[in-house]
């Protein structure tokens, strides 16, 4: 391990080894993943099987009523993007919020909710993929629903935080306050009606969308005043499906998530930094300011001009725009970030499975916020998500202003790194908001440009520009977030190059990062998940 990362209390202990590998950020979930493999799976197998357990295990970071995304290698190199993530309402426009006297999509409530895309992208995953059926993949996630898994300290404090909201839901109250209070750390969270949902899942995907199920969620959400027809539901059910987008980095390619996801905001900040941090010292204070610059840019980028149904990113990832944009940056000047009163929030999982054949499965879902909407589908043990409340601008004009059929901006995207070969180097991911895509950037930052591996790379102090610039975290007063790691010789650097600096405790920057990184002179794959979270890599 580098002596530079010793300095900052990195967790004496090396990356996981193995033929193949899987990392998540719940032992149950990586557990699931592993056995996969071991009986002869795939990684989409694995990957499928990790993604369904997160549901009974994470109830507050994913679910069946959120969105995925996921970024899928096969062995001869092709890497392709599926997307799961729905509209709003078709009478949802923007009159419609505005005659109800709302400046600003609800956070919370029916009125937040946009289709889930989850099991649309999980299914079109698995038949593009997978080499066993889902009904054997995701039986485990059914028996730890019908059972229950012991709740953890972070689920049970994410329920106690969201006490009122969840109590005010028949569904979210009979699962997670039992008895009328949060559970204790410990204490199994039994979820036989998501249970019986996921059985119904795994043998018709689809009914999600045109089945009883749709039909039920449809009914529950106008009824509470939400304006669905139950068509934008059904035009979901197809994931979106297609080609990465790549960029270059330190003469590696980097495969990122389109449209409606961030990804190229992550194309961006490496195109901007690629050359600039390998030569400035690692995480010093030269290389933090021109890191947050260039998330700045991306995030400035984003709130002019870039909706989940436009092309505008391609052109800020031209030769011109990206020297125009590093001409600004090396001004040296502090970012200045839009404001709107908007207040902020989120949570999400991931997981990265990857076999001896080189298949790679890097996928990431959400609820948007911690148990999303915070209301469920009476009778099916789903939550449903508040992404279009989230992710929807109600500014008129502007590309990501919600709209029939237009989904909302995301936060959740997924990488990989290939070489000249295509061969796979690197694959990862972190949950965080609008921190996703700065940490995304550090994360390649620390293995291409400093050879980090797997721990150190997710162990590496962070910082954090905040607000980014997805709605609900937009308007808040411009700082840079930085864990006390960094040293105080950086932090006072720092705010003498003009930033507002706002440290947090030493691991307290928040996500919770996966690596795992291909070493083909030894043959194996080293994978780390980051000491923030619960998480574990396991190599089989």
């Amino acid at each position: 391990m580098c002596g530079f990362l010793q300095e900052w209390s990195i967790p004496p202990r090396g990356p996981a080894v193995g033929a193949g590998m899987v990392a998540a950020s719940h032992p149950a979930v990586g557990l699931a993943g592993a056995r996969v493999l071991e009986r002869g799976g795939n990684a989409a197998d694995a990957a499928l099987a990790m993604a369904a357990m997160c549901w009974p295990a994470l109830p507050g970071q994913c679910g069946v009523g959120g969105d995925a995304f996921a970024l899928l290698r096969r062995p001869d190199g092709e890497v392709v993007s599926y997307g799961g993530s729905g509209f709003g309402p078709d009478g949802g426009l923007p009159c419609f919020y505005r005659e109800r006297g709302l400046a600003a999509l609800p956070l919370e409530g029916p009125l937040a909710v946009a289709v889930p895309g989850a099991v649309a992208a999980l299914a079109a995953l698995h038949a593009a993929a997978a080499t066993r059926d889902l009904e054997e993949l995701w039986a485990p996630a059914v028996e730890a629903a019908e059972r229950g898994l012991p709740c953890t300290a972070r689920t049970s404090a994410d329920i106690a935080e969201h006490q009122g909201a969840l109590a005010r839901d028949p569904g979210t109250a009979a699962v997670f306050l039992p008895g009328g209070r949060p559970p204790r750390a410990g204490r199994p969270i039994i979820q036989p009606e998501l249970a019986a949902t996921l059985r119904r899942l795994a043998a018709d995907p689809a009914g999600f969308y045109t089945g009883e199920p749709a039909e039920r969620a449809v009914a529950a959400l106008s009824s509470a005043g939400a304006p669905f027809s139950g068509e934008e539901w059904a035009a979901c059910g197809q994931a979106l499906t297609g080609p990465s987008i790549d960029g270059r980095y330190g003469g590696f390619t980097v495969h990122q998530t389109p449209l409606p996801t961030p990804g190229w905001m992550v194309l961006q900040q490496a195109a901007l930094c690629d050359g600039v941090l390998a030569r400035l010292p690692w995480l010093g204070a030269q290389a933090i300011g021109w890191a947050a610059g260039a998330a700045a840019t991306a995030f400035a980028d984003r709130l002019a001009s870039c909706g989940s149904d436009g092309d505008g990113w391609r052109e800020l990832l031209t030769p011109a725009s990206l020297a125009a944009r590093r001409a600004a940056l090396s001004t040296g000047r502090p970012p200045v970030v839009a404001r709107s009163p908007v207040p902020g929030g989120g949570d999400t999982t991931s997981v990265v499975a990857v076999d001896a054949s080189g298949m790679a499965v890097s996928l990431i879902h959400s609820l948007a916020f911690t148990f999303g909407a915070r209301i469920t589908v009476p009778g099916t043990g789903v939550v449903l998500n508040n992404r279009l409340g989230r992710g929807a601008y109600l500014l008129d004009g502007h590309p990501n202003e919600v709209a029939p059929r237009r989904r909302p901006l995301h936060t959740l995207n997924a990488w990989m790194v290939t070489d000249a070969a295509g061969r796979l180097r690197h694959v990862g991911n972190t949950p965080g908001g609008d921190g996703q895509v700065q940490w995304n950037a550090q994360l390649l930052s620390h293995v291409l440009d400093h050879g980090a591996d797997p721990v150190e790379a997710v162990s590496a102090p962070r910082f954090t520009l905040f607000p980014g610039s997805d709605a609900d975290t937009l308007g808040r007063p411009c700082e840079l977030r930085c864990e006390s790691r960094l040293g105080d010789r950086v932090l006072a650097r720092l705010g003498e190059l003009g930033y507002d600096v706002r440290v947090t405790g030493p691991w307290g920057a928040g996500g919770s990062a996966l690596v795992v990184t291909a070493d083909h002179a030894s043959g194996v794959l080293f994978g780390a998940a980051d000491p923030r979270q619960d998480g574990v890599a396991l190599g089989v």
